[in-house]
């Protein structure tokens, strides 16, 4: 693999652990068909395109969003591109963002209401 493709462990991963987020609850979430494998390669580091990573960005909010408490919703800060991958053009540390808000949520479900708001369930 090329060194210009390849851009190492991104910061992607570190808001997905933090979070208590995993790739499959990327995947489940994602109202834009989001594969297993797309989310490997971001993780990896692979090139991606701005769409991609943009879809990836918005996956993850979705990820957040739709496990938090209405008072957890107020307080969180959307993350972009920007923070979650170290090649993406005006890249800034994650760590910044939500500071003190962070709370591992890999034990909630994702609320129905977002669900059916996604469209995926009725």
């Amino acid at each position: 693999m090329s060194e210009e493709r390849d851009f190492g462990e991104q910061p992607l991963g570190l808001v997905m652990n933090l979070w208590g987020v995993t790739n499959h609850d990327l995947v489940e979430v994602s109202p834009e068909q989001l594969t297993h494998k797309q989310v490997q390669r971001a993780l990896g580091g692979r090139m991606l395109t701005l769409k991609m990573k943009q879809k990836l960005a918005r996956t993850l909010n979705f990820a957040i969003w739709g496990r938090m408490t209405n008072e957890e919703r107020e307080e969180f800060e959307e993350y972009f591109p920007k923070h979650l991958f170290n090649y993406h053009k005006g890249h800034e540390e994650a760590g910044v963002i939500n500071e003190g808000k962070v709370r591992d949520l890999g034990d909630r479900k994702v609320r129905r209401d977002f669900l059916i708001e996604l469209g995926k369930i009725d």
